[in-house]
C-alpha cells in the first residue's frame, strides 16, 4: 500500500466525517466508514513505514480531527448552514364552528369511538364518550371543545 493510497484514506475518511455531521446527522453509517478509513491509514502506515512513520500519521490524524472539530463548533460554520427564517403565524385557540351544543345530525360513518356525522348540512369529525354508534343514526351535539365535537346518540 503507498502513501497515495494513504493519504487518499485519510482524506475519505474526514469527507465522510464531515458528510456525517453537515448532511446525515443521526444515522453514524458515514461516521463509522470513517472513523473505520482513518483507522486503516494509520494501522497500514504503521504496518508499511514503521512506528517513527506510524506516530506522524496518527499524531497528523489526531490534530486534523481537533482543528476540524474547533471549525465545526464556530458559530460562523454554522450560520452558513443554518435556517434563518421565522414562523410568525398563530393557530386559532377556538376556531369558528358553524354548530353548536344541541345541534342534531346524522351519523356517516360507524363511531368507534370518533367517525364522521352530517350536521347541519356540513361533515365534521365527531367524536362519543366511549359509545359505539352505527351509521345512519341520529346524534346530538353534547361539547364542542377546541376542535373536537363530542355527540351522544338520541333515543328514539
Amino acid at each position: 500500500m503507498g502513501i497515495a493510497l494513504i493519504i487518499t484514506l485519510i482524506v475519505l475518511g474526514f469527507l465522510l466525517l464531515l458528510l456525517e455531521l453537515l448532511v446525515l446527522p443521526g444515522i453514524g453509517v458515514a461516521a463509522v466508514g470513517g472513523f473505520a478509513l482513518l483507522g486503516i491509514a494509520v494501522w497500514q502506515t504503521y504496518a508499511q513505514y514503521g512506528n517513527v512513520a506510524g506516530g506522524w500519521t496518527l499524531a497528523g490524524v489526531v490534530v486534523a480531527s481537533f482543528v476540524l472539530i474547533w471549525f465545526a463548533l464556530r458559530a460562523k460554520t454554522w450560520n452558513r448552514a443554518a435556517l434563518k427564517s421565522e414562523i410568525d403565524g398563530k393557530a386559532d385557540g377556538q376556531p369558528d364552528v358553524p354548530i353548536h351544543v344541541g345541534d342534531t345530525g346524522v351519523t356517516v360513518s360507524r363511531l368507534a369511538p370518533s367517525g364522521k356525522a352530517l350536521i347541519n348540512n356540513d361533515y365534521f369529525e365527531v367524536r362519543t364518550f366511549g359509545e359505539l354508534i352505527d351509521p345512519n343514526q341520529q346524534v346530538e351535539v353534547v361539547k364542542i371543545e377546541f376542535r373536537t365535537i363530542y355527540v351522544k346518540p338520541i333515543n328514539t
